[in-house]
């Protein structure tokens, strides 16, 4: 028995030491890509697709149909001639419900790019949310591909929600076109969404752009980093070295909020029986004996009271009558002035 539980031992050793060196070797290939940035697509040879590549039409029809919110019915009835008339030169169908709100599209007998179904569903997409029609159509060259981030998602209120994304846009829309001119991408913010158009490699940029601005990250950290990678990358001696010592480090400066001190309540021990009662008034009184003279200290209160009042009125009056007198003396020691008669002497 011994020797078998050593053995298990040994071999659940062997496996947890694989699986350790398993997850670093993990963590070095994620460091590696982050350092690089997005995965480039571009290393396969890319071959044209005519109309002359399909031997026969396809055998099934492929649907794919989504929803448009009202205010965009106007637009889109305006717009449907100049939609169909693009995907028909693919051999695509397209259906407009407006009783429904919804847009669909389907393959057909036509149809000479089996992967233009996709592209197509792609293009109602960003008509959806609100995309100009002559943007959208761009959708369906080979180079180019489209990617709707969902930024409502994260639980915060109204008002923080609207500042991050109006940061992600900037003054006069400058953060955007900074990022269109950094990733070759068409972005456009509308609701609660972000739809971008362009390369893999530039959508994979946005994409941890407008994510770490809903983060509370500000765009213009990674605009600024962008910048450094495209430096670095026009040297060829630095190909194959890390780029970590020339890209900046961002400290948040703000201190950090103060814990406050929980005050940790010592538990009661637990007795079966209820608290003592408080005690009444009248069992305070009978301890002292106030209960039993309670009459008489209430009479003789009041024959104070009484005497009090007397006293009181006794000494108003008495007030009164001295200033009568004092008021009398007084008149008769004021000196009374003579009156002196003058004659007015007539001028005739």
């Amino acid at each position: 028995k011994s020797s078998s539980q050593e053995r298990r031992s040994a071999v659940l050793g062997k496996m947890s030491n694989k699986q350790e060196q398993m997850v670093v070797q993990v963590k070095e290939l994620k460091k590696k890509l982050e350092e690089k940035g997005p995965v480039d697509t571009n290393r396969w040879p890319y071959t044209p697709w005519s109309q002359d590549s399909m031997d026969a039409s396809l055998s099934q029809e492929s649907t794919f149909s989504t929803l448009f919110p009202k205010y965009r019915e106007t637009y889109l009835r305006d717009i449907w001639p100049l939609v169909t008339q693009t995907l028909a030169a693919h051999g695509v169908a397209c259906v407009l419900d407006l009783i429904e709100g919804s847009m669909t599209v389907r393959t057909t007998r036509k149809t000479w790019d089996p992967y233009l179904i996709f592209k197509a569903r792609d293009m109602i997409k960003l008509l959806a949310r609100s995309v100009p029609f002559a943007q959208a159509a761009e959708i369906l060259k080979d180079d180019v591909y489209c990617e709707i981030i969902k930024i409502g998602t994260n639980n915060m209120k109204k008002e923080r929600f609207v500042k991050r994304r109006q940061r992600l846009v900037g003054p006069d829309g400058a953060t955007l076109k900074a990022l269109e001119l950094l990733t070759g991408c068409y972005i456009y913010v509308q609701g609660n969404t972000v739809a971008v158009m362009g390369p893999y490699k530039g959508i994979g940029q946005i994409t941890k752009v407008v994510d770490d601005c809903m983060n509370n990250i500000h765009p213009v950290y990674s605009i600024k980093e962008m910048m450094i990678r495209r430096e670095l990358a026009k040297d060829p001696n630095l190909a194959n070295e890390s780029w970590d010592r020339f890209l900046p480090k961002f400290k948040k400066t703000s201190a950090p909020a103060k814990k406050s001190k929980k005050t940790i309540e010592k538990k009661k021990k637990y007795t079966p029986f209820p608290p003592e009662m408080a005690p009444r008034k009248s069992d305070a009184q009978i301890a002292t004996g106030e209960y039993f003279f309670e009459n008489e200290i209430e009479l003789n209160k009041k024959i104070q009271e009484k005497r009090e009042k007397k006293r009181q009125r006794d000494q108003g009056s008495g007030d009164q009558g001295k200033g009568k007198e004092k008021d009398k003396q007084k008149k008769e020691t004021k000196p009374q002035k003579k009156k002196i008669k003058t004659k007015s002497n007539s001028i005739r």
